[in-house]
């Protein structure tokens, strides 16, 4: 509401700039003042005509003010300091703009892609997840909710490399270590030996140590790779067989944390519907890659880093040690190469498509569709996948430079427009405190206990299992249910537990900005106190509580009545004056979220709307404490307060709805 407020703002102030003194098209800035009482809009526009009118940004603004006319919601237009202009708004008639604002999904107020694909979460299916595929998942879905809170048409991809190196050393695994066929493999995921996904987790760090052992035996990746590539034999078959249970562990993993997708791309189809070769034949047609003939190099297929050629031939071997090798010397395709494929037909330029079938239906009746590499009986045409006018690939820091060949390689293709729309949302590395590492048993070296926080590593069996943390995250929130609700019925505390729990971790993910290394720590994201996710949960509790005991009271009683009854009362009397400013402020910050949102997506940074949830939630706590609500004698003033009540309930409970956190019914 808040922003829309703004834009009507913005556009009355450019009719008047280019009626007044015939300037188009002027950047308008629009600020907050430092205090509410200096008016809610802070607008520095007399500082930028200063030059052109050669004047004193001071009397231009005295200009403005007396000439600007009458603005919708306005109620005074005033001078401060040595220019500014400050709006003050109309109290009383804000409040019924938000009371009438629709919640939920609002249309864009600027035009944007018709479409979005957002990829994220992409775990290799070699093992289980862990804590930093949770960030990724987290940070992709939250973005995903605040994208279509704007209206906007967006397609979720989850992108699953059953071909690459990861995949192919499980299988080494497999066939070197545990001896066993496709059918051996089978009759284990089918078995009653545990987790398969944990299964794979410590044979992956087992076959890291077993190259370690003798180099020798890489020589099984490379074979392994070819054969899972190739297709059609055992190897191929045992490969695809771990890589889907391993998927749907992955999905109910992420289930567990709210996340679901739409459609997940396999690498294997890539390769099979030939979406390889036709990239690869548009890349060498338009010179995008060349082959090696001599060098570190010779006999691959590489992309020269942009600027490369127009080094001198004395240091052509350096110029070159950043190029990247699309095609590697044995023939098989490095990651990068399938994904500049990905890409390509992500934005419909591929000219090939996949054929689909369905995979899961979550709970809530959504279908998530996997492609295939041959059509499938289906009793319901799929949805059409692709042609995305842009992609947003979540993926870590760490990868930029790939992300970066990705986007040269659709430029070099003449792919200009997809090119800027093809954007790497990156963010940095989960890792976890000292603390953290005691309450999960991991044991620490006298130095690493004294680190701010411990790397992990999957290749080498240290990290921590994403379902592990949660369920670890489950017990401690259930123990803190059971103190505060002993008389709770199971069913209640375990469900409060894991709300609790998720909306604990997915905030704690989220309220740092992208390029913060987050070292997770139990304690601190569980904690109902200060900036956590239970706090904010507990603010919309207490809220709701408010009105639970009310219509205890009165029977009669009616959110809907008095949402009703609010439109047609006249609450000036609770709003002007600097005495009702803790009201007003409320009011104003609450109406916030659209914009904030806008920022949010904007800038890519989640955090953003974390941060305006807090602090809500943290305005609304002192506003709670300093004020008896359902005991106040005065009818009136106790109506209105309600209605603060029912604002900022309404709009925490959204915000939290677009950070993936559910809102428990007691804590």
């Amino acid at each position: 509401m808040y922003r829309q407020f703004q834009e009507d703002i913005r556009r009355h102030f450019l009719q008047y700039l280019k009626s007044h003194f015939g300037i188009e098209n002027m950047p308008l800035k629009l600020e907050t003042p430092p205090q509410v009482n200096f008016g809610e809009i802070a607008l520095p526009v007399a500082f930028d005509l200063a030059k052109q009118l050669k004047k004193a940004p001071r009397a231009i603004a005295q200009d403005i003010a007396e000439t600007v006319g009458s603005i919708e919601g306005v109620v005074r237009v005033s001078v401060a300091a040595a220019g500014y202009l400050n709006l003050h708004l109309d109290r009383s008639r804000f409040l019924r703009r938000v009371l009438t604002a629709p919640s939920g999904a609002r249309p864009p107020i600027d035009p944007g892609p018709e479409k979005i694909i957002v990829e994220h979460t992409n775990i290799n299916p070699n093992k289980a997840a862990h804590i930093g595929h949770l960030r990724n998942a987290v940070l992709g879905d939250s973005f995903v909710r605040l994208l279509r809170s704007l209206g906007r048409t967006v397609e979720v991809q989850n992108y699953i490399d059953n071909t690459g190196v990861q995949v192919a050393d499980v299988v080494v695994g497999f066939e070197h270590i545990e001896k066993l066929s496709a059918s051996q493999v089978e009759e284990r995921i089918g078995g009653s030996n545990g987790r398969f996904d944990f299964y794979c987790w410590d044979l992956y760090a087992r076959v890291s140590r077993f190259y370690d052992e003798d180099a020798d035996r890489l020589k099984w990746r490379s074979e392994t790779l070819h054969r899972i590539e190739h297709g059609g034999n055992d190897t191929a078959r045992l490969a695809d067989l771990m890589a889907t249970a391993i998927v749907r562990a992955h999905l109910a993993t992420m289930s567990r944390i709210n996340v679901q997708y739409d459609l997940l791309p396999r690498e294997s189809d890539i390769l099979h519907l030939k979406f390889w070769d036709q990239a690869f034949t548009q890349l060498k047609d338009r010179g995008a890659i060349v082959l090696e003939t001599a060098g570190k190099n010779k006999g691959c297929w590489v992309m020269r880093a942009e600027g490369a050629e127009k080094s001198s031939p004395a240091n052509e071997e350096s110029a070159h040690d950043e190029d990247k090798i699309i095609v590697r010397s044995n023939g098989t395709v490095t990651y990068v190469g399938k994904d500049i494929a990905y890409q390509l037909w992500k934005f419909g330029l591929l000219g090939k498509d996949f054929y689909y079938s369905p995979f899961h239906t979550y709970s809530d009746g959504h279908v998530l569709w996997m492609t295939r590499s041959e059509p499938a009986s289906r009793a319901t045409p799929p949805p059409h996948f692709g042609k995305g006018s842009a992609v947003y690939n979540v993926i870590d820091v760490r990868q930029s430079y790939l992300q970066n060949v990705v986007v040269q390689g659709l430029r070099t293709l003449g792919f200009q427009e997809a090119a800027e729309h093809s954007t790497h949302f990156d963010y940095e590395m989960v890792a976890l405190s000292p603390r953290c590492c005691s309450d999960l048993g991991i044991e620490l070296s006298a130095e690493d206990q004294k680190r701010p926080y411990v790397e992990v590593s999957g290749r080498k069996g240290l990290g921590v299992k994403a379902d592990d943390l949660i369920d670890q995250l489950i017990r401690k929130s259930r123990e803190e249910v059971a103190k505060r609700h002993p008389d709770m019925d199971v069913a209640g505390m375990n469900t409060v537990a894991r709300q609790i729990a998720v909306g604990g971790l997915r905030y704690f993910l989220l309220k740092y900005t992208l390029h913060s290394v987050i070292a997770f720590d139990f304690d601190e994201a569980l904690s109902f106190e200060g900036e956590t996710g239970p706090y904010i949960q507990y603010a919309v509790v207490r809220s709701k509580n408010i009105f639970r005991k009310l219509a205890e009271e009165h029977k009669d009683f009616s959110l809907d009545d008095l949402r009703k009854k609010a439109l047609l009362e006249d609450y000036r009397g609770f709003l002007d004056g600097p005495e009702h400013d803790e009201f007003w402020t409320l009011i104003l910050l609450a109406s916030q979220l659209s914009a904030v949102v806008a920022q949010a997506v904007s800038s890519r940074e989640p955090a953003t709307v974390a941060k305006f949830a807090f602090n809500l939630a943290q305005t609304f706590n002192n506003f709670y404490h300093k004020h008896r609500i359902l005991p106040e004698p005065d009818a009136k003033k106790k109506e209105f307060l309600l209605v603060l009540v029912d604002i900022v309930a309404r709009t925490l409970e959204e915000a939290l709805n677009l950070l993936g956190i559910e809102v428990p019914e007691r804590m």
